[in-house]
């Protein structure tokens, strides 16, 4: 099940004790197996080409129900790939580029593999973070 980390739940919480948020620059990972909410579990892409890409979101926004939901502005591209990498299903928000915490996280809708010399890419509004 998708969800907020728990370093991430913590610091939102911390908000009712006082606690400012700084802001972040986000970066987007791929994993070829699903992170947990308490970061311990899934595999994220390595080598080959692949590294975090930097990501710009939009205001937030109403979705279904009292979800509200923010999406990347301009398009993220990992790649290319110097040999094929395996399959990533599920994506990941971090505070920094390399190591870093992992904010967010869901599955992809659609798995993806990425040939050699082929590029992973997320279209502008494709890549949406929701919280309720």
């Amino acid at each position: 099940m998708p969800g907020k980390s728990q370093t991430h739940t913590d610091a939102v919480l911390n908000l009712l004790r006082g606690t400012t948020v700084n802001g972040i620059s986000p970066f987007v990972g791929l994993f070829s197996a699903a992170p947990a909410n308490d970061a311990g579990a899934g595999t994220e892409l390595a080598g080959n080409g692949y590294q975090r890409q930097a990501a710009t979101f939009g205001a937030p926004a109403t979705d279904t129900g009292n979800v509200r939901k923010i999406s990347n502005t301009s398009n993220i591209s990992f790649g290319p790939s110097s040999s094929a990498w395996l399959q990533a299903v599920a994506f990941g928000i971090f505070d920094a580029e390399t190591s870093g915490a992992l904010l967010y996280w869901d599955v992809l809708p659609t798995p993806k593999t990425v040939e050699q010399d082929d590029y992973g890419q997320f279209a502008p509004g494709s890549l949406v973070v929701k919280e309720d």
